[in-house]
């Protein structure tokens, strides 16, 4: 029924009126990523926790980067490692500062007085594990639609389409360039709901109405 009501449209009402559906369809794709929702309604599996990161019980001084002909003095009283960076208190700079582990220039004896200075605490963001999935994926930027005469698409444009793949179907990935490799759960970012069905549906008889009027 709804290809031969669409049949029945000039080739550039067709397109005019298949775009229209397709940002539409973008938006309520986008809104039910935001949502972390599969099409059938169902929650996605949430985000693995990590297990936080032990801070240092004891202080470091170091210079850094490691090839600058004058590299600077940092203390640390309060920091943990997170792969390739060590973040911390830096009581030169006053504030939480990140190293590349293996850019650090020298690493020196801690002085008494090192120890003896005040220094701020490392106090770990917990909410940042805890923000929505996919938030730059479901963006205008990444998350496109368009239409021709003939057919309409909602998907993923560039690199963000190997990513949302991967997550689509429950694929594999590497994390990192050099770690192993990890199975990701199914999460649906792309799938008509029928609500969306029915919208489409709307659209087009709405559309033949006001042509008729």
């Amino acid at each position: 029924m709804a290809g031969a009501m669409v049949a029945s449209l000039s080739a550039a009402e067709r397109r005019r009126l298949l775009r229209a559906i397709a940002r539409d369809l973008r938006k309520s794709q986008g809104a039910r990523i935001a949502a972390q929702r599969d099409p059938d309604g169902g929650a996605y599996a949430p985000r693995k926790e990590r297990p936080p990161a032990t801070p240092g019980a004891y202080p470091v001084r170091f210079l850094y980067p490691k090839g600058s002909p004058a590299p600077r003095l940092v203390v640390m009283k309060s920091w943990v490692r997170q792969g390739p960076l060590l973040t911390g208190f830096d009581i030169e700079a006053g504030g939480i500062r990140s190293f590349f582990w293996d850019k650090v220039d020298r690493w020196l004896p801690v002085e008494a007085e090192d120890k003896a200075r005040a220094g701020g605490k490392l106090r770990r963001r917990g909410s940042i594990r805890r923000r929505a999935m996919f938030r730059k994926l479901r963006g205008a930027r990444y998350l496109r639609s368009d239409a021709s005469d003939l057919e309409l698409w909602v998907g993923f444009s560039g690199s963000a389409a190997a990513i949302a793949g991967i997550h689509q179907d429950g694929g594999s990935d590497r994390p990192a360039p050099k770690a192993p490799a990890v199975r990701y759960p199914r999460r649906v970012l792309i799938g008509m709901t029928v609500a969306e069905r029915n919208r489409v549906l709307d659209l087009l008889i709405t559309h033949l109405d006001q042509k008729a009027a």
